[in-house]
């Protein structure tokens, strides 16, 4: 025992802030409280006995979100004995989650997998709470600071940062092995969990609900150490700033050919010259290989976060339209990659808007008001936004308003379509753009008003299939879209892992790279969809949710044919789902060059940035990819990116993935 005490006083000493006393058993619950952005959304209840905690949780976004009731028991080492989840989860499913151990081992199962193992290691949950991230700090710092993780995969930690809150100094301890970067959870002097924070989504100890700002902003100064760290590491600055890359094939989008091997000449961070040796004046050779060279590719739906500028720019995803995030967080994003100090896509913003209410989305901009309505419209505008999203939860009565402030101070309107409204309402009230393709097809179920409840999927999933594209009521706003250049980003991929998932199988969407995601990131692919419909007669929603998917592929095809313009967004995954959207819309039945012409001139076109970007072109900005294969004829090989240059720097895809643990 002396010897084994001093081994962890040893540990304890290598891992910065291991604390020097065990958690305390609380005699009363301990409490806390989730925040959606700054609004109260839901709570946690944890109470500890000896080795048991027990915790409560839940909480409401926008119609959706968990409530659980997890028990787990702890072993000496601080690992998991047993854990036993049970209840509802994101998308209201009845879930049932357990983990024990044995003279044999350890066993697992839950709605999605099951298996078996030796013991040692730490269970993460599938569906477990918040408080299960502190239990998992505290079993580290016991244990020498790694373990390993079941299923798969290894946890690590080490203490980042201090703070005091109102008198309470709380530590941040920065857990690795769970995503594509580390996660922060912050605890208390006894080691319990005190919250984890971010502008989206905080889980904060009761009573603190103001004081998570400045924890997250504590986070954000860290995290933008390391980006910056990253961006010395992996960008690689040509020589005297010139380029050449040799024997490319170049992709231009507006005839959708494909050139004879050539030369593209970069200075700076601009593509001078195409064509033939004698132009040859680079520091720095890039030797094509006879690869098509494509421009760099849009992703026009997105809500960033901090790992998703290194997936985008490994995807060769070299711009994004960010339509919905905290303004702070975003605009200090985009600023570190213009400055060279962060690696990730150009950034075009739009802000959110929304109504008060039990469905509004994670935004500070909510507005019931003519007067908030304006004001939320200049708030963007100010800040140099060049869009305004309209969510599902605004009033009516409002959407004319602001779309009419939006064009007047120079900004695209865009959007989900509100409750009491219909798509057709919408662009008559001044949509130039309608985001998800369920809410085209919600025009055509007029019955169904409460779109901004999750009816908006589950109506949508059960009734689609029957929608008769041809019919003139079809016809006739397909060709409104058209006639008043309203533009749809359909977001395939996220209805397809919505309406075709199932619980214990990979989603579709991601099935092509599953093996080489982090293991704890792949595990999230096998929970599957939206639950089917519970009730007497289900039969046959299986084949039904999957028809309505398919009907959806069929619109966006019908949208291309009748010459609506068409954008690819994820709202989802940075990187590896817009190379799945690419792949649903060839599967839709849009030749693969018009798909690459999607993905590149027409988002520069609609984002008035075509003088710069979208083709490959002397005076044009140097944002380009190298793919091994041919796009044009086999879409797929989008995925295998080679080398992307954006902005006249190079990057390795390989490298970035490596950093990130994507194999």
């Amino acid at each position: 025992m002396p010897h084994r005490l001093a081994l962890l006083l040893v540990a304890c000493s290598l891992i910065a802030g291991c604390a020097s006393r065990p958690a305390a058993v609380p005699e009363t619950p301990r409490r806390y409280t989730v925040l959606m952005a700054t609004t109260k959304a839901g709570t946690e209840v944890v109470t500890t006995r000896g080795g048991e905690v027990v915790t409560d949780y839940e909480y409401n976004d926008r119609g959706r979100g968990p409530k659980t009731h997890t028990v787990m028991r702890l072993d000496g080492r601080g690992l998991p004995r047993s854990t036993e989840t049970t209840g509802t989860n994101y998308y209201k499913q009845q879930v049932e989650e357990r983990f024990s151990t044995d003279a044999n081992g350890v066993s697992w199962k839950n709605t999605a997998e099951a298996g078996t193992a030796a013991a040692g290691g730490f269970y993460a949950s599938m569906y477990g709470p918040p408080e299960e991230s502190a239990v998992m700090a505290r079993a580290l710092l016991r244990n020498g600071g790694h373990l390993p993780l079941l299923p798969a995969g290894e946890a690590s930690i080490r203490k980042a940062g201090d703070a005091t809150v109102r008198g309470t100094h709380v530590a941040a301890y920065e857990l690795s092995g769970l995503d594509f970067t580390p996660s922060e959870v912050w605890l208390d002097d006894d080691l319990n969990f005190f919250g984890s924070v971010s502008p989206y989504q905080s889980t904060i100890r009761e009573g603190f609900e103001g004081d998570v700002a400045p924890l997250i902003e504590a986070q954000d100064a860290r995290s933008r150490e390391r980006i910056e760290a990253l961006a010395v590491r992996y960008m690689h600055v040509p020589t005297a700033r010139r380029l050449s890359v040799v024997n490319a094939r170049v992709f231009d989008p507006r005839t959708g050919l494909v050139s004879e091997p050539t030369i593209v000449n970069v200075e700076g961070n601009r593509i001078v010259s195409i064509g033939s040796p004698e132009e040859r004046n680079a520091a720095e050779v890039i030797d094509g290989g006879g690869r098509v060279m494509l421009p760099g590719v849009w992703d026009m739906h997105r809500h960033l976060s901090e790992a998703d500028g290194l997936l985008d720019i490994a995807a060769g995803v070299t711009s994004v339209r960010d339509l919905g995030n905290d303004p702070d967080f975003v605009m200090d994003f985009k600023t570190k990659i213009e400055e060279g100090k962060s690696i990730g896509p150009r950034v075009v913003l739009a802000g959110v808007v929304d109504g008060p209410g039990p469905y509004q989305a994670p935004t500070k901009e909510l507005v019931s008001t003519r007067e908030e309505a304006l004001q939320a419209v200049d708030f963007y505008a100010d800040r140099k936004y060049e869009g305004l999203k309209i969510y599902s939860s605004v009033k009516p009565e409002l959407v004319p308003l602001l779309a009419k402030r939006a064009h007047e101070r120079g900004m695209r309107v865009s959007g989900h379509v509100p409750a009491g409204m219909r798509a057709t309402d919408a662009i008559d009230a001044g949509y130039d753009e309608i985001q998800h393709a369920n809410m085209i097809l919600l025009n055509f179920m007029p019955d169904v008003t409460a779109t901004q409840t999750p009816a908006r999927f589950t109506e949508v999933a059960k009734r689609a299939a029957d929608l008769d594209l041809q019919s003139a009521e079809v016809q006739a706003f397909v060709a409104k879209l058209r006639d008043r250049g309203t533009v749809v980003d359909p977001t395939l991929a996220l209805f397809e892992n919505m309406f075709t998932a199932r619980a214990g199988t990979m989603s579709p969407s991601y099935a092509a790279v599953a093996d080489r995601l982090p293991p704890q990131v792949r595990r999230g692919f096998l929970t599957g969809g939206l639950p089917l419909p519970e009730g007497p007669r289900p039969e046959g929603m299986d084949e039904r949710y999957r028809a309505s998917f398919q009907r959806m592929l069929d619109l966006v095809a019908e949208l291309h044919r009748s010459g609506v313009r068409i954008v690819a967004g994820t709202d989802s995954i940075a990187g590896f789902t817009l190379h799945r959207e690419l792949e649903l819309y060839v599967k839709a039945g849009i030749p693969a060059p018009e798909v690459l012409r999607i993905a590149t001139l027409v988002p520069a076109q609609i984002l008035k940035r075509e003088a710069d970007l979208g083709t490959i072109e002397p005076g044009k900005l140097a944002d380009f990819i190298l793919v091994d294969g041919d796009p044009t004829v086999n879409i797929s090989d989008i995925r295998r990116i080679v080398k992307v240059v954006k902005d006249g720097i190079v990057y390795d895809p390989k490298e970035l993935y490596h950093e990130l643990g994507v194999n």
